[in-house]
């Protein structure tokens, strides 16, 4: 069994437990000695980060080849309208590459906490949430994608990723699963593996 460790990550909290002098780190709420993050979140965006002992879960969760779904409330600038988020669903071109078509959709303000500091708001300029599901995880990939069909990101939370989710967890505080991991299968035997392809039999003479 692995432990798995559910945190809310605070808005600026470093995904790491080395030590800062200016900024808070993982290591202000995590004492668990032997666990670390399976993927990273922003420092200015808050939400689901999950943590292990182990590393095959590790790889598990973080690597992309595992595509788990990462969910994400997002309160953006401005009021899109479900066609301007076409472009999620299509995949758009960013500096590092295409993204792949994420699911994306207008949701009312879900029921969290209050940041502090809170949003920078214009009063003539209203906001909007979205949710976003991504299978991947471009460098600032969220806030680049809403950005680059115009509509900036204020306020970022993931809300889950693959099963695990951050309902009823309070920012700066965590839960304890075990989880089971199992060995990596071994492949079936295959003459062809070791040696090539096999010949098909040659046909007899008539």
């Amino acid at each position: 069994m692995a432990k798995l460790i559910l945190f809310n990550k605070p808005f600026q909290v470093l995904s790491q437990f080395s030590s800062s002098e200016e900024k808070q780190t993982l290591a202000d709420f995590i004492t668990i000695p032997n666990v670390y993050p399976a993927g990273r979140l922003d420092y200015d965006s808050e939400g689901l980060l999950l943590l292990t002992d182990n590393g095959q879960l590790q790889h598990r969760i973080a690597h992309p080849k595992h595509k788990s779904a990462k969910v994400y409330w997002v309160q953006v600038e401005g009021a899109p309208t479900d066609s301007d988020l076409e472009p999620l669903r299509q995949g758009l071109d960013l500096k590092d590459g295409r993204t792949l078509p994420a699911k994306a959709k207008i949701i009312q303000e879900p029921s969290i906490w209050k940041r502090t500091p809170p949003i920078r708001e214009r009063a003539s300029i209203p906001t909007t949430w979205l949710e976003i599901t991504l299978k991947e995880g471009k460098n600032r990939q969220v806030r680049r994608m809403t950005a680059a069909i115009g509509f900036p990101t204020l306020r970022l939370i993931r809300a889950s990723i693959g099963e695990w989710t951050i309902k009823n967890i309070a920012p700066g505080e965590h839960i304890i699963l075990d989880v089971a991991t199992s060995p990596t299968p071994k492949k079936p035997y295959s003459a062809n593996r070791k040696f090539g392809k096999m010949r098909p039999p040659l046909k007899k003479k008539s």
